[in-house]
């Protein structure tokens, strides 16, 4: 398969983003040295770096209570401001739980925050894995697809209350009348709203992309497993004239030989903290086999694969730059548009990833006709 997104993507280079690590613990559960903090002046140190080395996004994550190797946690949607506040181009994913959230009030925060961050605002809808959060909250915690039914309606009550006047929804979760928002958050040519993502692996994750979603995330894959999933979600999105772009979780090992590479991942994988892996393991494979199909996230991740909790090793960009920089490049034939990294040392392995990698990235997409991002790096990082 050698397929672009869609006919407007055909020529269009890949675009970056990194997790935020607003958690502590680092990327991956385990005990090797992670020069890594969870703290704000090093994300907003860190954030600077990864927008001049050419990364567009940054994603924030969500965990509500300590958990699964992840002690401490700053809240999603007020971090994100602040990374917004700190950079110039850098667009920020917040995530964010429905069940948590009330649509109506997370419209109008991200409103605020588009005004301030001059149209760089953008979320994650996150259907929920961790029941224990749910039920330590009081909160009711649905079945799996009643999960994902209350995620397409909070996205549909999200995007109508951001672009229609008087909005009203007589739904199953939220129910609106007449309600207006103003302001509404900054629109563009092709941007009418912030940006909405999801994650998800089952049919009903991949059916409410094709349906309502601007992006879908995956968890890590191999060529055939993005392949799938594309698929799917094209099949719903594209008799409904939608278009949906995909990201890829890849946990990025890049050091100047392979041998070292792969040692770097044999040794997080020795000194992986055990209880947390198997703890969070527990919780998440009940969500995953709860499906009818067994197609939900991380239904068959191996104990190696949840070291790195979105099976990002299965990505596999792990190698020499060139090495990596060649699977990227791959990935985009097969329709991949972005790719949300992690990494051990986030600050100076995107400096390295900025310098090293993605120059590299930039040739081989030039050289196969893909036309450059707009989000180019302030410097020459080579």
């Amino acid at each position: 398969m050698s397929a672009p997104n869609t006919p407007d993507d055909e020529l269009q280079a890949s675009k970056f983003a990194y997790w935020v690590p607003n958690v502590s613990g680092g990327l991956v559960t385990s005990t090797i040295e992670q020069r890594t903090d969870w703290g704000f002046d090093y994300n907003r140190k860190l954030a600077r770096t990864a927008e001049a080395v050419g990364f567009e996004y940054a994603l924030s994550q969500v965990r509500y209570m300590a958990s699964y190797g992840a002690e401490f946690q700053h809240e999603s949607t007020s971090f994100s401001l602040g990374l917004l506040l700190a950079t110039e181009r850098l667009k920020v994913i917040a995530a964010v739980h429905p069940g948590m959230w009330q649509p109506g009030v997370l419209a109008k925060l991200g409103a605020t925050a588009d005004h301030m961050s001059g149209g760089r605002f953008a979320v994650n809808v996150v259907s929920g894995w961790f029941k224990g959060e749910f039920t330590a909250m009081g909160e009711p915690w649905l079945e799996h697809d009643e999960r994902y039914r209350r995620s397409e309606e909070f996205i549909t009550a999200l995007k109508g209350i951001w672009t229609e006047e008087g909005y009203t929804l007589g739904g199953d979760f939220y129910r609106f009348r007449d309600f207006d928002l103003k302001p509404k958050p900054l629109s563009s040519p092709g941007r009418p709203h912030p940006e909405v993502f999801q994650g998800g692996n089952s049919t009903a994750a991949r059916q409410m992309a094709g349906r309502v979603s601007d992006w879908y995330f995956s968890n890590g894959k191999d060529l055939a497993g993005i392949d799938e999933q594309i698929r799917d979600v094209r099949a719903v999105a594209d008799p409904l004239g939608r278009r949906v772009r995909f990201g890829l979780n890849g946990f990025v090992i890049a050091r100047d030989t392979e041998a070292e590479a792969h040692e770097t991942l044999r040794e997080i994988v020795a000194k992986a903290n055990r209880p947390a892996v198997e703890g969070f393991r527990d919780a998440v494979q009940q969500a995953g086999n709860s499906t009818g199909d067994g197609k939900g996230m991380w239904a068959d991740s191996s104990f190696e694969d949840l070291v790195q909790y979105n099976d990002g090793f299965r990505t596999n960009l792990i190698g020499t730059p060139e090495q990596i920089a060649e699977r990227i490049v791959e990935f985009r034939r097969h329709g991949v548009d972005l790719f949300l990294c992690g990494f051990l040392h986030f600050q100076e392995e995107i400096e390295y990833f900025g310098a090293r990698v993605l120059p590299v990235v930039r040739e081989l997409e030039a050289a196969a006709g893909f036309a450059p991002t707009e989000f180019a790096p302030a410097t020459a990082a080579r």
